[in-house]
């Protein structure tokens, strides 16, 4: 048996500060979108446009953020976004326990979570980019991509718990804390970081704004992935809210079924991210991307057929479980194929630019299937949703677009820590 590969101590840290927020994350899976339908009784179209909105908000303020992000020194942008998520979220526990929370700081709170979620994100990507070898990309973001489903596995049965025993607003807590504990153990990491040089051009600016996209729609590869990539995780999301709708309103699910129908499948993404090093090597990372990425796409239809009772629940387990085995395997391999693909002085800004276009299809496609909902009920949504993403495969790069990482000087490696 192959030893456990090992990344050094800075990875290590950079791995524990990722876990200790996505196992908050876990415990407050869909707390706001729950908050407003336990706490404030709204309907399918407000808790849509929560869902909707206040991401897309997010994004917007996303955009000018990443010429600052890609120009900065990561860790500082990493503890600033980890404390700025830290203070908004910690807002809601504080206006419930006054009676003053309402349905308006829900979608701002939404939308400066996320913003910075996106920039420490595009800050992370380029941290890692430069912290590890090109050859053990694959196995980080591996790691990173278990840890983010064992944190739903575990997260959302004790988040339903904690609602049920302490109130709407518990898991928000937990979340809020988990980004103060992520922020320390960045500053953990310590060590020197270079500035990044910025070349000639001004940092701001079309140009600056742009350049993300600008190299995501020039590359055959990434402009196939990217846009198979937002239909695919906008049609997925917007599932979510409507489901939510379904499943405690219409059906009568208790919310610690609701999050167990969610956690459970979840286990499925260790076996796919687990997996991801091994199938590439054995299969190529075309074959992955395209028999991978089709798999992703053909579940999702049974959403529609949910009923009450112990039966619905195991179709919904049932549906997340092959959805996440695929996704699991799959995104791995995209943001590893994604990192080798983009120069240094572009990794910030096109992350930036892959999220904010994700984010937007997910607020679009989310306020449609809002709006869907309330006019035909969410079944029906959930069976559009369904259909259109069987046609998301035809976006699919061909096997000759996918080719061997292009040339770049290697990133100078950090000297404190080793890879031992």
């Amino acid at each position: 048996m192959v030893g456990r590969r090992r990344l050094g101590r800075r990875f290590g840290w950079l791995w524990a500060a990722y876990a200790v927020s996505a196992y908050g994350s876990g415990l407050g899976f869909g707390a706001l979108p729950l908050i407003a339908v336990l706490a404030l009784h709204a309907g399918p179209a407000e808790v849509s446009a929560l869902s909707a909105v206040g991401p897309a908000v997010g994004a917007l303020i996303a955009v000018p953020l990443a010429p600052w992000v890609e120009f900065r020194r990561k860790r500082p942008v990493m503890i600033a976004m980890d404390l700025t998520r830290f203070a908004v979220m910690a807002t809601v526990p504080l206006a419930y326990a006054f009676g003053w929370l309402g349905f308006v700081q829900l979608l701002g709170v939404s939308a400066v979570a996320a913003a910075a979620k996106i920039a420490f994100n595009a800050a992370g990507g380029a941290y890692l980019k430069a912290l590890v070898r090109p050859d053990d990309l694959l196995v980080a973001n591996a790691r990173f991509e278990s840890t983010n489903w064992s944190s739903i596995a575990v997260g959302p049965p004790l988040g339903g718990a904690a609602i049920g025993l302490f109130g709407p607003v518990t898991t928000v807590v937990a979340d809020a804390l988990s980004y103060l504990l992520s922020a320390l153990g960045i500053i953990a990491i310590r060590g020197r970081e270079e500035a990044p040089r910025a070349s000639g051009k001004s940092p701001v600016g079309a140009g600056a704004l742009l350049g993300g996209w600008r190299h995501i729609m020039g590359h055959p590869g990434l402009r196939a992935l990217y846009l198979n990539q937002v239909l695919v995780a906008g049609l997925i999301m917007a599932t979510e809210p409507v489901l939510a709708v379904l499943l405690l309103r219409q059906l009568g699910f208790p919310p610690w079924q609701y999050g167990l129908a969610f956690a459970a499948p979840c286990l499925g993404g260790l076996v796919g991210s687990r997996l991801a090093r091994r199938v590439v090597a054995r299969y190529g990372r075309a074959r992955v991307f395209r028999t991978v990425g089709t798999l992703r796409a053909v579940w999702l239809i049974g959403l529609a057929f949910v009923r009450p009772g112990v039966v619905g629940l195991v179709t919904v387990m049932a549906v997340e479980l092959a959805i996440i085995v695929n996704m699991s395997l799959y995104t791995p391999v995209l943001a590893t194929y994604r990192l080798e693909h983009t120069p240094g002085q572009l990794v910030a800004r096109t992350l930036t630019a892959w999220s904010v276009g994700q984010q937007a299809a997910i607020a679009v496609l989310t306020a449609l299937g809002g709006l869907l909902a309330g006019v035909t009920g969410p079944r029906t949504t959930l069976a559009v949703a369904g259909l259109l993403i069987l046609a998301t495969p035809l976006l699919l790069p061909r096997p000759d677009h996918v080719t061997a990482p292009e040339p770049e000087p290697e990133p100078e490696q950090e000297s404190a820590g080793s890879h031992a």
